[in-house]
């Protein structure tokens, strides 16, 4: 995967940093796969009791590169009996991080966060943000609603109404609002956030290892839907549904081109 994803390991922890810098750490395929596998890898090595996750510069990551160089696809662009079959990397964040990963995972969001990369945080056990951290969710903007496990994980954390406020809406959430609804458990000042990330990382291998993956399996158990994987091809169904509407391509049309989209409700 080159270096798009830098892996390192210091000591318990093993540490994922989103590393496309001049992409504000974009997801292409070759990011978002090598995350999945490296989340995939760490659960099963017996030396990793923590995963971190971070970004580069001066973002986590701002979402699916849509660019066409980017190289990122996203099963909304499939076919409806495609969905059936393959959850892609968006459905995979959830299901692998929260579900399949035992082993406490620890977001560490050191600027923007959207869309799926927003996403990607918030399928994250804990998170710690910097000052000047901005999460929005991106999605009402192109047309589209919430994958990635996102109706989930942010309902969870926030509650249903300030879940449908912070997606209808689309606006940007700062640092104090987001500690406020509960999206991130501490903000740093961006000048100490490496070091009081790593910290916090480091803190947790205090705890017993066995301690800390009985703890997020009754957590999620005592949290779980019904049917994860179901639920997360349901959201992948919705928002290829949004974005083959008319409205879908007209927010899609007028978002490339920098105006207004005017919808007609089809």
């Amino acid at each position: 995967m080159g270096n798009v994803l830098e892996i390192t390991n210091d000591g318990h922890v093993r540490k994922l940093r989103l590393n496309r810098p001049e992409k504000k750490n974009a997801l292409s395929d070759e990011l978002a796969w090598g995350i999945i596998s490296a989340v995939e890898e760490a659960a099963k090595d017996d030396s990793v009791w923590i995963i971190a996750i971070t970004g580069t510069d001066d973002a986590f990551c701002s979402g699916l590169d849509l660019t066409p160089s980017g190289n990122g696809t996203h099963p909304y662009f499939s076919s409806q009996d495609a969905l059936l079959d393959d959850l892609g990397w968006v459905g995979k964040f959830p299901l692998v991080l929260r579900e399949q990963c035992d082993k406490p995972i620890v977001a560490g969001i050191n600027g923007v966060a959207v869309g799926a990369g927003f996403s990607l945080a918030m399928a994250s056990d804990i998170r710690l943000a910097t000052e000047s951290v901005r999460l929005i969710a991106g999605y009402p903007r192109i047309g589209g609603s919430p994958d990635g496990g996102l109706s989930w994980t942010l309902s969870q954390a926030i509650g249903y109404e300030q879940a449908m406020r912070f997606l209808l809406e689309n606006r940007t959430v700062g640092a104090e609002e987001a500690l406020k609804l509960g999206i991130v458990g501490e903000v740093v000042p961006d000048d100490t956030f490496g070091e009081r990330f790593d910290e916090y990382c480091q803190s947790l291998t205090n705890l017993s290892p066995i301690t800390a993956r009985l703890t997020k399996r009754v957590v999620r158990h005592a949290t779980a839907l019904e049917d994860p994987e179901s639920h997360f091809r349901y959201e992948l169904q919705s928002i290829t549904r949004a974005f083959r509407s008319q409205d879908g391509q007209e927010a899609q049309k007028a978002f490339r081109e920098k105006r207004t989209p005017e919808f007609q409700g089809h």
